[in-house]
């Protein structure tokens, strides 16, 4: 697989501006191509190269905002025609003009991206226009969550979240998050699973900085439908990492009674690159079968010496009464981009329905 910057080549801008040119009739093709091959393009990163793309493109539209959308429309259907799928990742320098040229026209871009999230997403972009206009623009959010379109729905949802990731913040929706519900609670059946897990994860977002909203949400939507409950369940994820006792009771996940034994480590010291093996056994000493959320914690050592938990999921299922069960696990230590590996002292513990075991300690080594 190519780097994603790549997704911007010579072949796919050809394409693009063919595109525009059946419908920008004093479009220069050639001079757009040059344009943005000039500025160091090759040492430019993925974001940059979109940026950069933006810039460019608007060097090429109608210095009249309300013109520039009118033609990004012809553009987008020109595109359709010509067979460039929807959500092809490169288009998002589409929603990026929105958010770069049009802050300050508030009713021209609330159609842009209703118009445009349609042929690539948009939820990036609206965050500046949250920041601006506040209530207003989640008052227009608020109808997206009533469109026909479900890519426009999501948008409602997507574009709102408070934690977005790769997005900028927005501190009043983290602090307070009351204006947003109403989107949400107009979702929460949504016909659409791409819809649905997006209502999901900004309640997630919003359970990181007020649990007792999204705790409130799971009482009152239980129930509802097996797609909402659905919801809630991938909404309350982090809660149920956490071992949250109000979450952990609303599933009926209890811990008495339920014991694991001969918890052992069988690799004590693990090479980076390899995998760390443990193993233990589970039994449930009730009377009757129980549901038990199974999990084991990884504390990682830091840069700086601390430990760091990080919570994985086993299993979620019925254990049957006084039965033995025997459970074997390998966490990888292979080298990932999104993860740092320090050597020395780290520490793994087991997690039944929220309640943490002793931790056993093993070394991470080069």
């Amino acid at each position: 697989m190519g780097l994603i910057k790549d997704i911007y080549s010579v072949s796919f801008y050809e394409k693009f501006s063919q595109a525009v040119a059946e419908v920008h009739l004093i479009f220069n093709k050639q001079k757009f191509i040059d344009t943005i091959y000039e500025d160091n393009f090759a040492q430019k990163e993925w974001k940059d190269r979109m940026k950069h793309t933006t810039v460019v493109f608007h060097k090429f539209m109608p210095e009249n905002f309300q013109e520039a959308v009118q033609l990004i429309d012809k553009i987008i259907r020109s595109l359709k025609k010509n067979k460039f799928t929807d959500d092809n990742l490169a288009f998002i320098f589409f929603a990026d003009y929105i958010e770069m040229y049009g802050l300050n026209d508030f009713k021209t871009s609330m159609k842009a991206f209703v118009s445009i999230t349609q042929f690539i997403s948009c939820e990036f972009a609206v965050r500046p226009f949250i920041l601006k206009y506040k209530e207003k623009m989640i008052e227009e959010m608020v109808k997206w969550s009533l469109h026909e379109s479900p890519k426009v729905r999501r948008l409602a949802s997507e574009g709102c979240r408070p934690r977005l990731p790769w997005a900028m913040a927005i501190p009043f929706l983290k602090k307070d998050p009351a204006s947003i519900l109403p989107i949400l609670e107009n979702l929460k059946n949504d016909s659409s699973e791409y819809v649905r897990r997006s209502v999901a994860n900004n309640l997630n977002d919003i359970a990181k900085d007020n649990p007792e909203i999204v705790l409130e949400i799971a009482g009152k939507w239980k129930g509802f439908s097996k797609e909402t409950d659905g919801i809630i369940k991938h909404g309350c994820r982090t809660l149920l990492k956490q071992g949250h006792p109000e979450i952990l009771s609303h599933y009926g996940l209890e811990s008495a009674n339920i014991e694991i034994s001969s918890f052992e480590i069988k690799t004590p010291t693990v090479k980076i690159g390899n995998y760390l093996q443990f193993e233990f056994y589970l039994n449930n000493k009730n009377d009757e079968a129980k549901t038990v959320r199974l999990e084991y914690a990884v504390h990682y050592r830091k840069a700086k010496g601390h430990l760091a938990k990080k919570v994985f999921k086993i299993s979620e299922k019925t254990y049957p009464s006084n039965q033995l069960i025997k459970v074997e696990r390998n966490q990888s230590f292979k080298i990932i981009t999104t993860r740092v590996f320090h050597t020395g002292i780290h520490g793994l513990s087991i997690i039944i329905n929220g309640t943490e075991s002793k931790t056993l300690e093993f070394e991470l080594i080069r």
